[in-house]
């Protein structure tokens, strides 16, 4: 009886954090709708297929950085060189804001990745620190009908930063030194300069703020903090004020391999969340789910991680499976999920309650050629459908082991994960279930039906599969 009410206390004091959160801090209340990562997608690409990203479920597509940028390789696109217009490979202001109204008009909101941290590495074509530099401003001059019908603010004919705007020019030695990490620069090692590290000095901040309040007078519901790791609280408190997060939702990126317990969540992760209200990706889970895969790993370390710190608060929480940095940096593919343990992840993640669910798709760009089209991905798809209908419905395990987990969505819902080799057989006690009997549920992956008929059931779980099932 004690574990019972010790139990039934945490649920409370849970609830009131969650409470406490939404009412005191003002965390953000938005719906937990399928956000489409359309990884390096050229802005026109993405706007020409608003129709079926919509009828495929999502409702939020997170867009690659737009701002003025050269170079064909993914990583170009995280090297701004001016953010007072959009100019890169994927294309320009007048681009974006027609993709905007294009996803719009079929009721898909925008969020803009947002790279504040550096600018390009630019140490082998010049010396000074002017950005975007007089190459830039030369191809400005060259066209000034293009560049003022693509300016977002500021004035074009001049550089806006200079070498007082930047930290010292020290390369990042000691990655758990918060000092370091959040003043020092970005390098690739073998003599390379790294990335110039800005300043929260209040020329930079304006600028920065001027940015983003460009970007959401275009229509830009949502930001991503790149490397939101490297920034310090003052310098994001700076920037990202009350009139600039109004009506949006802001997450950052903030990798740990992770939650408590681990030393990257206890100097950046931990901090970042309880010194503002923005969202974060939700790497606690992340590493939870990776340990849950692994061979020597239990399915039960998934009933209810929030409760362990291994996830973070629903309503903090962007959920994934992988997201671009992991395939595409070597020093983060060790937390790459085996294929099907990935498709199995992605049951979990789309089927549970809690959390914004991320599905990233991209154009093969780490060579692994798993992500191309995969926003389209027929299963995907079909899970992106049971986690819509079944938003709002409460979410209870019913069985777990080292090997399954299985969970109801209120009563119209069921989720069952097999990780192992073998099938699996669950009982189930339906004494005052809430699931209805002599009522057929189907999976929405394979088609399969399952029909309870007695108290004592028994789930048969394929090997390496997963089940969504709906009541029809």
């Amino acid at each position: 009886m004690q574990r019972v009410v010790a139990k039934a206390a945490r649920a409370v004091m849970r609830l009131v954090y969650l409470v406490f959160l939404g009412v005191v801090l003002g965390v953000p209340s938005a719906r937990a709708d399928v956000m489409l990562h359309a990884f390096n997608w050229r802005y026109a690409d993405i706007g020409t297929q608003a129709q079926t990203i919509r009828d495929n479920g999502y409702r939020i597509v997170l867009v690659s950085p737009p701002l003025r940028s050269e170079g064909a390789a993914w990583w170009g696109r995280y090297q701004p060189q001016d953010y007072r217009v959009i100019d890169n490979p994927l294309g320009n202001t007048e681009s974006f804001r027609t993709m905007i109204d294009q996803l719009g008009a079929k009721g898909v909101r925008v969020y803009a990745d947002i790279v504040l941290n550096h600018m390009a590495n630019e140490a082998a074509t010049r010396i000074d620190l002017d950005y975007p530099g007089r190459r830039i401003l030369d191809i400005y001059r060259a066209n000034p009908a293009y560049f003022s019908a693509n300016r977002l603010f500021g004035d074009l004919r001049f550089n806006f930063l200079s070498q007082w705007d930047f930290h010292e020019a020290r390369c990042i030695a000691d990655y758990s030194n918060t000092f370091q990490v959040q003043n020092w620069r970005l390098c690739m090692g073998a003599g390379d300069v790294g990335l110039p590290d800005l300043t929260d000095n209040d020329w930079v901040v304006s600028q920065q703020r001027a940015y983003l309040q460009a970007l959401k007078a275009l229509g830009v519901t949502g930001f991503r903090i790149d490397a939101a790791k490297h920034m310090s609280a003052t310098q994001i408190a700076r920037i990202f004020t009350t009139d600039v997060t109004s009506g949006m939702h802001v997450f950052g990126e903030v990798i740990t391999s992770a939650g408590e317990g681990n030393d990257e969540y206890r100097l950046f992760l931990k901090p970042y969340l309880q010194n503002t209200n923005h969202g974060a990706y939700d790497f606690p889970l992340h590493g939870a789910l990776r340990r849950a895969f692994s061979p020597a790993g239990s399915m039960s370390e998934l009933v209810d991680p929030l409760s362990t710190g291994q996830a973070l608060l629903p309503a903090r929480a962007i959920t994934f499976t992988v997201t671009h940095d992991i395939p595409n940096n070597s020093i983060f593919r060790f937390m790459l999920l085996d294929p099907t343990d990935e498709t199995l992840a992605y049951a979990y993640v789309l089927g549970r309650d809690g959390g914004v669910p991320l599905v990233y798709s991209d154009h093969n760009e780490s060579g692994d050629n798993r992500w191309v089209d995969a926003y389209r991905r027929a299963d995907l798809t079909a899970m992106i459908g049971f986690h819509n209908q079944l938003q709002g419905h409460d979410m209870q395990v019913l069985s777990h082991g080292a090997c399954h987990l299985i969970f109801r969505r209120g009563s119209r819902g069921i989720v069952a994960i097999n990780k192992c080799g073998q099938a699996q057989e669950a009982a189930v006690s339906m004494h005052n279930s809430v699931l209805w009997w002599h009522s057929p549920y189907r999976d929405v992956v394979t088609g399969s039906s399952l029909t309870i008929d007695r108290a004592d059931f028994r789930f048969q779980l394929p090997p390496r599969s997963a089940r969504l099932w709906i009541r029809q």
